[in-house]
């Protein structure tokens, strides 16, 4: 049996080819001149402490719920009652809760004695990997692993990063569906401390 040879068809697909190829060498020469004649404006410009969602004033009771420590103590929000509380829902892997970490470690230490606390609640990572990433940013606020994810069930928002503010009466006044800059930590959470 013969061999057949494949002969390909090249006259209507080679142009086809090369208009694409152009096409998308001029989408590229586009996407940099954007780049560089575009003006300079928005949140990408911004610093990054300006970065920051603006809290949402609400009115409910904390959640109650039991977790551990990195210490293995059993610990709960009701342990707070008479402080300012702020409960951060964060994790080790979204870039935008490590962005705002020593934002809320400055604030905190700024604060801290006026019966004010951060409690920052790691959704979902093992407790080794939460202390480690303590470490690594010098974080003195308390910190609780929760593999089971009470904290973000228990609260309005599951994105993250999100923080909500309680009073010493322990009603939610303050909900933040993303991170938080230090003007707003000023703007918002130190009139709280001084009621």
């Amino acid at each position: 049996m013969p061999r057949q040879h494949n002969k390909k068809k090249t006259g209507s697909l080679q142009p086809q080819v090369i208009a694409l190829g152009l096409m998308g060498a001029g989408l590229l020469v586009l996407g940099v001149l954007a780049i560089f004649l575009l003006p300079k404006s928005g949140a990408a410009n911004q610093p990054a402490d300006q970065l920051s969602s603006v809290p949402v004033a609400v009115d409910f009771g904390a959640p109650q719920f039991d977790l551990e420590d990195l210490q293995g103590n059993t610990v709960s929000l009701a342990d707070y009652r008479g402080q300012v509380v702020l409960v951060n829902n964060w994790a080790t892997w979204c870039p935008p809760c490590k962005a705002e970490m020593p934002t809320l470690q400055a604030f905190y230490q700024d604060h801290h004695q006026q019966n004010f606390t951060i409690v920052g609640i790691e959704a979902g990572e093992p407790g080794p990997d939460v202390a480690q990433f303590v470490k690594e940013y010098g974080l003195t606020f308390p910190i609780w692993p929760d593999i089971g994810q009470k904290s973000i069930l228990a609260f309005p928002y599951q994105n993250l990063p999100n923080s909500y503010v309680i009073d010493r009466t322990g009603k939610v006044r303050l909900a933040w569906p993303g991170a938080i800059s230090l003007k707003m930590l000023w703007g918002y959470v130190t009139p709280l401390l001084e009621e």
